[in-house]
């Protein structure tokens, strides 16, 4: 073989991947080439393992107006003329390395996908995993991670609205970084990258090309690796302040009408972003690199085509076009560089000093093989600790204060106080309830927000737990009052090549499409995170769900906490408190005792439509003055959480059963709880009555403490304190003390 192993494993490409590229150009790549087949077959470009199962999920609706693939992100239609274009992406094995980066170029990039549609970025969400914080190093990602997103998104003036954190030992040394981004756009302005003609100039816009990030989509996200030192050049370098005025000149360019389309440079850089807009277009490319601004000497082509330097986009225009974008570009202190054309040949010239470094036709180079490997469940997968622990909590008040400063349900307002979450003045709901709601102000409507996944559900039931991640985000949106319109995620699993993950991963996949097609919200963007493992061990398997919902009349909304005393307290969902252990299937009660409890988690997709259903309804009649999604810590936690923002208790009509611990803390789903004023009490048990809802009354509104009769009397200040210091406790090394 011409080329060493070594240098395929470098580009994380396969020998039969080598034999079939030499096949398809009926000679042997030159070093260019070759790298950018490296990037452009991928597991990171061209998910090679999960594409035969993406087909599985729904991707169309009335409203959807670009679906996955189609372009850098979804866009869906909100009416009066208007689209939301949105898109999460993962950015974890950068921030595994250089957890500031790498969580800063994450933002970076998913901003950049919004911002190629033409669209202006108005949201900001992220979905955080790590390994327990009493790990120095745990926390050591933790920190950097957290401070790159607040850094990056409060110097472009995008607000962070909301979002997730979770802890697992699963996560040590391979934290999961989710970005997700909002734009809005005008339906018949959206831009893309398909649309450029044969004589259309390519134009680089942005910073100069660096060094930075090479191999970053074919070394790094594409296989596993043992040590951070080996793979830290591929980490890109952020530069927000010229991302800022990246945004505004991009814009204002879309704004013009002088663009045939944009396209970001991210994974891959200039070989990703030219190639996918030559394809779509039908036609080649010529390229001359040593137009390209370059920050550093003596680059080498291989370097400048697989460079991923940060905070640069594509221009496709009409050579007419050329001076006015140039002009503009110029305004915001941006370069604007001619660096080659869209031609009519059918091979694609890459030259450097005047010289061929590759010549060969677009098609191979977007035509990766895809594999199916043959899932399997592992035999030990089982529960190992199915005998729960002697350490149990003995009691329902210990129990609920030891949940209430868990790390994966106490406050995170250490987070995300260091967000800008109100800047561009259209947040309505902020971080910390169940989803994020954002005004659109040119229509009276709203937009709702949320991220959400369960990573110890897919770990024990793949397709339940797949199917619960969907359920549960658009159950958040419901609960404020929106209906859920569509979806993005990113499925973050390990090595697929092993038959137990990719078992994981075609479940999860199957179980999240299922509950698509029952809950009516199609999937219009996303991606893949493969090979999260580091040591040997696999994350969890992680479908993150990011979801949006629309509200016809902003103000027609409520939020989590109780509202007034005097208010009755229901749960709708469920007609009696569960006593059947079988709800802490991985929950987080079970995950506080270390215990492995037995069963799996289980939902009713039906009754899951019909509850979400029904809470809309009754938000959109008044009835309501709350709703809180009852989730992770089951019941008491989901009550607390209610108390907690306004200083209004909590006084129970229930007698707990023998068996309150699941009555309590077992996470059965498909649950919201609700304060209703006295008076519509009956006209809510009536709507739940027409919408087939079993409905519950749990008690009063009121006084200062949260109890349930004699078993918990705790002060609003006792269960403040346990929710709301427990992750500064931890971030600081002093939990437990």
């Amino acid at each position: 073989m011409p080329v060493d192993k070594e240098l395929l494993d470098q580009i994380a490409l396969k020998e039969s991947e080598y034999d079939l590229i030499v096949r398809r150009l009926g000679r042997e790549p030159t070093t260019v080439e070759l790298g950018m087949f490296g990037a452009l077959w991928s597991e990171h470009c061209a998910y090679k393992h999960s594409r035969p199962l993406l087909k599985h999920f729904p991707t169309t609706s009335p409203r959807v107006l670009l679906t996955p693939g189609e372009e850098n992100a979804g866009a869906v239609d909100i009416g009066d003329g208007l689209a939301v274009v949105f898109k999460m992406e993962s950015h974890n094995h950068p921030s595994a390395i250089e957890p500031f980066q790498g969580a800063a170029t994450g933002v970076g990039g998913i901003v950049r996908d919004i911002l190629a549609l033409g669209a202006r970025p108005i949201a900001l969400l992220n979905s955080l995993r790590f390994g327990p914080l009493d790990d120095p190093h745990n926390r050591f990602l933790f920190n950097g991670v957290i401070s790159g997103i607040s850094w990056y998104g409060n110097c472009i003036g995008v607000p962070d609205v909301g979002g997730e954190i979770r802890f697992s030992p699963s996560y040590s040394q391979n934290p999961l970084v989710n970005a997700m981004c909002v734009g809005l756009v005008r339906s018949d302005s959206i831009i893309k990258a398909s649309t450029g003609r044969p004589g259309d100039l390519l134009m680089l816009v942005g910073a100069e090309t660096g060094r930075d990030g090479i191999h970053g989509a074919s070394g790094l996200a594409s296989r596993t690796f043992e040590t951070d030192e080996e793979m830290r050049p591929t980490v890109q370098v952020a530069d927000p302040f010229t991302g800022k005025r990246l945004i505004e000149a991009c814009l204002q360019a879309a704004a013009t009408g002088h663009l045939s389309g944009m396209q970001d440079l991210g994974a891959a850089g200039l070989t990703s972003a030219i190639v996918e807009s030559a394809f779509k277009s039908g036609a080649s490319f010529q390229l001359d690199l040593d137009q390209v601004p370059q920050r550093e000497d003596g680059m080498a082509a291989y370097e400048i085509m697989l460079s991923e330097s940060q905070e640069r986009m594509l221009f496709l225009a009409n050579p007419a076009n050329r001076g006015q974008l140039e002009a503009l570009c110029r305004e915001w202190d941006l370069p604007c560089t001619q660096i080659g054309h869209i031609s009519e040949s059918t091979e694609a010239r890459v030259l450097k000093d005047a010289q061929a470094v590759a010549n060969l036709p677009v098609l191979p180079l977007t035509d990766p093989p895809a594999y199916r490997t043959k899932g399997a469940t592992r035999g030990d997968a089982l529960p190992k600790n199915p005998e729960r622990p002697s350490n149990t909590l003995t009691s329902p008040k210990d129990a609920l204060l030891a949940l209430l400063a868990s790390p994966d349900i106490a406050s995170k307002a250490a987070v995300y106080r260091q967000y800008d979450h109100q800047v561009q003045t259209n947040t309505v709901i902020s971080p910390g309830g169940d989803a994020a709601l954002l005004r659109i102000k040119e229509t009276g409507k709203g937009i709702a927000l949320c991220a959400d996944g369960n990573g110890r559900y897919c770990q024990l039931a793949p397709y339940v737990g797949g199917a619960i991640a969907v359920a549960e985000a658009c159950r958040n949106l419901s609960c404020i009052g929106a209906t859920p319109l569509a979806i993005t995620n990113c499925l973050n699993f390990g090595n697929p090549e092993r038959p137990d993950i990719y078992y994981q991963l075609e479940w999860c996949i199957r179980g999240m499409a299922r509950a698509c097609q029952v809950l009516n919200v199609p999937v219009v963007s996303g991606n893949v995170s493969l090979y999260n493992e580091t040591r040997g061990g696999a994350i969890y398997p992680t479908p993150v769900i990011g979801a949006l919902g629309l509200l016809e009349d902003v103000t027609r909304h409520v939020t989590h906490e109780f509202k007034q005393e005097g208010h009755v307290i229901a749960l709708l969902g469920s007609g009696r408190l569960s006593t059947n252990d079988s709800a802490f299937a991985g929950s987080e009660y079970a995950s506080v005792l270390g215990w492995d409890a037995p069963g799996k988690p289980r939902i009713d997709l039906a009754l899951e439509a019909r509850v979400q259903g029904l809470a809309r309804s009754a938000i959109e009649k008044g009835l309501l003055a709350s709703a809180h999604d009852c989730s992770d810590g089951g019941l008491a936690v989901a009550l607390a959480e209610c108390c907690i923002p306004r200083g209004i208790g909590f006084r129970a009509s229930f007698r707990l059963p023998a068996r309150w611990e699941a009555a309590l803390f077992g996470e059965q789903q498909s649950r919201i709880i609700v304060s209703v004023p006295p008076h519509q009490v009956e006209h809510l048990r009536s709507l739940a009555a027409d919408h087939r809802v079993p409905m519950i009354l749990l008690g009063i509104a009121g006084g200062d403490t949260f109890t349930v009769g004699g078993d918990i009397v705790l002060s609003l200040s006792e269960i403040d304190d346990a929710w709301s210091n427990s992750l500064e406790r931890a971030l600081d090394g002093t939990a437990g003390q």
